[in-house]
């Protein structure tokens, strides 16, 4: 029952038990403030067969109340003793009884009552007042009330409902009816607001109280009920129930007085079928209530422990009153005249009460079983760890955990440092002292389990094989000859001293040229196990050192979790994306790296978790960036740095041939048979989509065209598998799959056998399988159109326009530098730069200036063109940013080129940095700036003399067919560009 109050509490004294008085308070059942109260009162014999009086003595009340012999018990009384287990006996509250005034009774129930009040009295000193006491004028007189606002339920007549009245003056007139022998106000339900929904209970009734006069009439549905004014307590309203009334007019506005007319039940037969079915169906869902909801027994309980006999209208009110029907169907239901329709509406509120009585009954039922259940598992394992406990069967929780940390360490008792042993000592002795249930027990657990997890002294057995170690990583990369070389360096050296050291190399280069994928393939040279972990935006010094175990939740750092998780002390670590760490508020993870990467420390690494020290000097860590400059110096200094540049276009159609291509075509299940790539495609790919100095690009690539394939045959192995006809058996291994065109596909003939031709030939001739043809022609099918376009971008170089070579962290690239000219004109000489160039280009660009007027006033002391020119300097891809210290020499070229109006050779691109006096200064990115080179067809390099080094040790395949010239002077290049050397350098 929704709103109800479980507990129903009738407030009665012991000393009005005794004595037996009728009326000497005015007691009620008392419900939650938003519904209604309902008094011990009578109703007219009607229904006498439904309900019969609760008590025997009752002899001297009204006429409503049967007396005299006892009555005949209904069947629902039959059922609600039974089902409540009240009967007539136990139930000695039926010597009290209350009642209320019908339209039709008047003062005979005043005279009646007082009646009874002076025969029960029998001498009592005090005036004894019923629940509703008789007043003049009578009920039916009063036709102007003053109208009570009810904000959550309509009174039903014979409820008792207390109300909160907050304005002085109608607490005022209330109290002055009351005063006058005229305690009657109309209760009037009120209708929903505009913004009933959203508003709070709180908030509904601070609008109540603000409401007044035509505003508030306007808010009250016309149809309430005539309550007396049963007891005012502060700004408590008791209010009971008579009749129904509707408003007519409003008389004053405040407080809000209204004309009413009395209404009355339209006229039925008592005797009718349908009416008497409808209110038996009324009591029979009432008894089936009953036996689902204590809630609706102690309803019944109490009230028909003062009822006498209901009538038709009565029953309606009462069932609609009790249930948990919302604000609107009860106010339906006190509008409802016609005493049918009336008891249909409570049926139909009932049987949704009953529906809601059983969903409650199953929730209640399911959650009792589940709690019950669980309480009885839980008393089982208690019992069954008792039991076990006293057989010796097993121990208990400390005792178990002890037992199982002693066995992890007993094989390796030996190698366990002293240090680290005590301290398992003193936390196992600690353990045993604590309780199972404390904090400090869990705490203590967790750091025993980590401490004798780790794998002390045990290290896996390495491979010292260099031939071995040399096939293993040629089987899984291509090239990286720097790499394997020095990973082959340190297997010899530890092969001749017959243990290894740990080390750390850190692997630069743009993305996707392999360095996290050599560095798996170094561990499996060296049989090492391998653990790799990001640091890519770390920010927080305890994801390498640990949490305090002070902490909530506290966990070990990196390194811990890592020999936890490869169960050895000589792993090869992977340390992804060290370039880019971060630095927050929970300190700095680049200077917690120092310790962990130094030889000369890491021996001693301290946890903070663990707080025992951790030898990490058998650990081989490999660290990955992208941009070394980017590493913090101190951290830097403690690696050993091999570059891995990139790929040429050789390298990359090797690699595409004997990796990428066989690890596509089985993750597609594409057979080598069924698809053939042809070098022309395979070098197109690379040049025209794949530019990039990694790989990754080029693989996803790969990956796409044999997708496609793979989205092919199956097509076309649906349609084969669908013939139009019916063949013979024999004939339906032999499918002949025709391709869309002669160029994209070789398709085998195999030609059916005729019906004449032996068996065996038709069972050896299988399904046809159709090659399918990847060529230059068709690739932009299967990857689209191509991305990239020749960076050259002139057949034959004009004035003005100079080649220069770029490193960015995708690797090398050429670039073009373009000098124009503006406006001539005596003395109008400046230069403009446009490109999105940095600050670094913007200095070369304001030197070059000057070096080209400084070198053209050696060479033609009469040329003025720098003076009296007005020149813009441009280097194509604006939306491109650009910077760094390797354009000098290309700036001063392009400028001197227009000014002696003479181009550069067409084959040559130059790259290094010039300071004032002409000198050449070295650069960096050699290899990725000769790779550029050859992918843009240029034959002639120019580099700074400082880096012929760098240029020697580059493999033979990328030098192959270059012209390279190394100068520490401008003055070479100015003969090299503009074809004034006679002899070849």
């Amino acid at each position: 029952m929704k709103g109800f109050d479980t507990n129903l509490r009738l407030q009665a004294s012991s000393r009005e038990l005794s004595n037996g008085f009728l009326h000497k308070r005015q007691n009620f059942i008392n419900l939650n403030l938003r519904n209604c109260y309902y008094p011990r009162s009578s109703f007219s014999p009607t229904m006498l067969k439904l309900f019969t009086s609760s008590a025997s003595r009752v002899q001297h009340l009204t006429p409503a109340i049967r007396v005299g012999s006892s009555p005949v018990e209904s069947p629902l009384f039959k059922a609600l003793s039974q089902i409540t287990g009240w009967n007539r006996r136990s139930g000695s509250l039926g010597h009290r009884a209350f009642f209320c005034s019908e339209p039709t009774d008047g003062e005979a129930a005043a005279e009646a009552e007082a009646k009874a009040v002076e025969s029960d009295s029998e001498g009592s000193d005090s005036k004894s007042s019923s629940a509703i006491v008789s007043t003049n004028p009578r009920p039916e007189d009063c036709l102007t009330v003053l109208a009570l606002p009810v904000p959550h339920r309509p009174l039903f007549p014979g409820f008792y409902m207390p109300i909160y009245v907050k304005d002085p003056k109608v607490l005022a007139a209330l109290q002055e009816s009351r005063r006058r022998q005229a305690p009657y106000a109309g209760a009037f339900l009120l209708k929903d607001g505009p913004s009933a929904d959203s508003s709070s209970s709180t908030d509904a009734e601070k609008n109540i109280n603000e409401l007044k006069g035509k505003e508030l009439l306007n808010r009250l549905h016309e149809v309430g009920t005539l309550a007396q004014i049963s007891s005012i307590q502060g700004d408590q309203v008791i209010l009971v129930g008579h009749r129904r009334l509707r408003i007519t007019e409003m008389v004053s506005e405040e407080p809000l007085t209204v004309k009413v007319d009395h209404l009355k039940d339209n006229p039925f037969d008592m005797d009718d079928d349908v009416i008497k079915a409808t209110s038996f169906e009324v009591i029979s869902t009432l008894r089936d209530v009953l036996k689902t909801s204590s809630l609706w027994r102690d309803h019944v309980q109490t009230y028909t422990q003062h009822i006498g006999d209901f009538t038709y209208p009565r029953l309606a009110d009462f069932g609609a009153a009790i249930c948990g029907a919302n604000r609107h169907q009860a106010q339906e239901v006190l509008e409802e005249l016609d005493v049918h329709k009336r008891l249909r509406l409570t049926l139909e509120l009932m049987k949704k009460e009953m529906e809601i009585s059983k969903i409650q009954e199953s929730i209640a039922k399911a959650i009792e079983e589940k709690i019950s259940g669980e309480q009885r598992r839980y008393l089982l394992n208690e019992q069954l760890k008792a039991i076990k406990k006293e057989l010796g069967v097993e121990t208990d929780d400390k005792s178990a955990l002890s037992a199982k940390f002693k066995e992890r360490i007993e094989p390796n008792k030996e190698k366990i440092p002293a240090h680290v042993l005590q301290v398992i000592e003193e936390e196992l002795t600690k353990l045993q002292l604590l309780e199972a249930s404390s904090s400090e027990f869990n705490v203590t657990r967790n750091y025993l389990d980590w401490l004798t997890i780790l794998p002390w002294g045990n290290y896996s057995d390495e491979n010292f094989d260099v031939v071995g170690a040399q096939k293993i990583l040629d089987e899984d990369h291509y090239g990286l000859s720097d790499v394997k070389e020095r990973i082959l360096e340190f297997i010899a050296v530890g092969r001749l001293r017959g243990t290894s050291q740990g080390k750390i190399i850190c692997l630069s280069g743009p993305p996707g040229v392999g360095k996290t994928s050599i560095g798996r393939s170094i561990a499996r040279a060296l049989n090492r196990k391998f653990f790799r972990f990001s640091v890519g935006g770390l920010g927080d010094v305890a994801e390498i050192k640990g949490h305090r175990r002070t902490y909530v939740g506290a966990m070990p750092g990196k390194m811990v979790q890592c020999l936890k998780s490869v169960g050895t002390a000589n792993p090869l670590v992977l340390i992804d994306e060290i370039d880019k760490l971060g630095r927050g508020h929970a300190g700095d993870p680049a200077s917690a790296l120092l310790e962990l990467l130094d030889p000369e420390q890491n021996a001693n690494f301290l946890d903070h978790y663990l707080d025992v020290t951790i030898d990490l000097s058998k650990v081989l860590f490999v660290c990955t960036a992208n941009v070394i400059d980017m590493i913090p110096n101190p951290l830097l200094d403690r690696m050993e740095v091999i570059s891995i540049a990139g790929y040429i276009t050789d390298e990359k159609v090797h690699i595409a041939r004997d990796y990428l291509e066989k690890t596509a075509r089985g993750d597609c299940g594409v057979k080598p048979e069924q698809v053939e790539v042809s070098d022309a495609a395979l070098l197109s790919l690379i040049e025209n989509y794949c530019r990039e100095a990694g790989v990754r690009n080029l693989q996803k690539q790969i990956e796409k065209i044999y997708r496609k394939i793979a989205l092919k045959l199956v097509r076309e192995g649906a349609v084969a598998e669908e013939p139009a006809v019916a063949i013979d058996p024999e004939e339906a291994e032999i499918v002949a799959d025709v391709g869309e065109s002669p160029e994209n596909h070789t398709v085998e003939e195999n030609p059916v056998s005729s019906a004449e031709e032996p068996k065996e030939a038709a069972q050896t001739e299988k399904i046809a399988i159709e090659k399918v043809m990847i060529d230059e022609s068709n690739l932009a099918d299967y990857v689209g159109k191509p991305v990239f376009h020749e960076e050259k971008l002139y057949e034959q170089t004009p004035v003005g326009v100079v080649m220069g070579l770029a490193w960015t962290s995708m690797g090398g690239s050429t670039l073009y530098i373009e000098t124009t000219v503006v406006e001539e004109g005596e003395g109008k000489g400046g230069l403009n730069i446009t490109g999105q160039l940095g600050d670094v280009m913007k200095e070369s660009a304001q030197i070059a200036h000057t070096v080209a007027r400084k070198i053209m006033l050696e060479k033609e002391p009469e040329n003025q063109f720098f003076a009296n020119s007005k020149l813009h300097l441009h280097v194509p891809a604006g939306a491109t940013p650009k910077d760094g210290p390797s354009a000098g020499c290309t700036m001063i070229t392009s400028l001197l080129s227009l000014a002696t109006k003479k181009p550069v050779r067409k084959d040559l691109a130059m790259t290094g940095e010039v300071t004032l006096t002409g000198r050449i200064l070295p650069i960096g990115g050699v290899k990725e700036k000769t790779i550029a080179a050859r992918r843009s067809q240029i034959k002639t390099i120019i580099f700074p003399e400082a880096n012929r080094r760098d240029f020697d040790e580059l493999a033979e395949n990328v030098k192959e067919g270059l012209d390279v010239h190394f100068v520490d002077d401008y003055g070479k290049i100015f003969e090299l560009a503009f074809g004034y050397d006679k002899q070849e350098d």
